[in-house]
């Protein structure tokens, strides 16, 4: 990745939390800036760096640039609620991400999702990808629904509430990462075991959202511990599996940021679900529920692949890991509703995304041995 790239990516970046945060100086009931907050990190830089991924290039595309010129017109046109162009940009935005997948894994229909000889990595990878798509073409009809339409209610299927849907493809993009650095010759079990989890992830995401939408309280508890079991399934192949390079005690962090998220999930749903439930007392947990699935788990995962060229690189150090738990598991949730602190999290969490996309120390030469010894047998496949 460029220079200039880089520099583009951590200013968008940091941009998306300090929007977190802009409640302390504009009040909500005036401007809500929680769509830029969002939208910037998992769509705007979340889906561009997919993109960039996926095609595997030194700098964006054409196709890839576009996507990202909309996708901050589309951020900025939802904040400011001019909902006409909302309608279209997400279309197109789709169809550019469609015709990527299309190129990059050459079918219409993802009919190598449903066959076991292909790699459970290349399955999330396109999987993210699809979702990716399906997401935004599906914002057009929610937006359409209503603002315009309103032919049917459903309380959470709501502007704000769908577009967190768009952190989905980045997790995916991140366990296709993940996958693909764990060692290739197994055991036929594990293979299953493999396949087993990409479509409980998968699926159960997809059930887990139409069981809030229909506001069923033990379906959610189920899916939601299936799902925690399903991660804590993750973590055990990764550790064992996992090949020992840079990547790997990074987004052995990451995983660890998912687990929590998982577990105050389901802790949220049991505080929603109960007699005394007060929004306001859950707020603390919500945050904190937030904040580690976007710039905990989901920043492990784009932080890996915007450098995916550049290794060897030192990104296993446990300073930048420290930092990135202290960031987010504390001065995040805390600047949520003290202004220091939110300052504090914006100015360390710059910080750390200076180390993630510019650092180039020494690495430890015994791993880069044996990344190169990797890529050489990936190039021999």
């Amino acid at each position: 990745m460029s220079r200039q790239l880089k520099i583009t990516f951590m200013i968008m970046m940091t941009v998306a939390l300090a929007f977190g945060f802009f409640h302390h100086l504009i009040p909500k009931e005036q401007l809500n800036f929680e769509r830029l907050h969002i939208f910037l990190f998992n769509l705007c830089s979340g889906g561009t760096l997919l993109l960039y991924y996926t095609e595997d290039r030194k700098n964006l595309s054409k196709t890839a640039r576009t996507f990202f010129v909309l996708s901050i017109c589309f951020a900025l046109f939802s904040f400011l609620e001019w909902y006409l162009p909302t309608l279209v940009i997400p279309l197109v935005l789709g169809v550019l991400v469609e015709r990527i997948r299309i190129t990059h894994f050459g079918s219409v229909f993802p009919r190598s999702l449903f066959s076991t000889a292909e790699d459970v990595a290349r399955k999330f990878h396109q999987a993210a990808l699809l979702c990716l798509s399906l997401a935004l073409f599906i914002s057009s009809f929610v937006i359409l629904n209503e603002v315009y339409g309103n032919w049917f209610y459903l309380e959470k299927l709501r502007l704000d509430t769908f577009f967190l849907g768009f952190s989905f493809p980045v997790s995916l993009i991140s366990m296709s990462v993940i996958f693909s650095l764990m060692k290739k010759h197994e055991v036929e079990i594990t293979i299953h075991i493999k396949e087993a989890l990409f479509w409980t992830i998968n699926l159960g995401v997809i059930i887990f959202f139409l069981f809030i939408l229909a506001r069923w309280f033990v379906p959610q508890v189920m899916i939601a511990t299936t799902l925690f079991l399903a991660v804590t399934m993750v973590l055990y192949l990764y550790y064992h599996q996992g090949i020992r390079l840079q990547q790997k005690s990074f987004l052995t962090s990451g995983i660890l940021f998912l687990l929590i998220t998982s577990i105050t999930g389901i802790i949220y749903i049991l505080y929603a679900f109960s007699a005394d439930y007060d929004p306001q007392q859950t707020q603390p947990l919500l945050r904190l529920h937030a904040f580690t699935a976007l710039y905990g788990w989901n920043l492990s995962g784009l932080a890996v692949i915007s450098r995916h060229g550049d290794f060897p690189i030192r990104l296993h150090s446990q300073k930048v890991i420290v930092l990135h738990w202290l960031t987010v598991l504390f001065l995040c949730p805390l600047g949520y509703f003290i202004p220091w602190a939110a300052l504090a999290a914006v100015v360390s969490y710059a910080f750390l995304l200076q180390t993630l996309l510019f650092n180039s120390g020494p690495a430890d030469s015994r791993l880069v041995t044996i990344e190169d010894e990797v890529l050489a047998a990936t190039k021999e496949k």
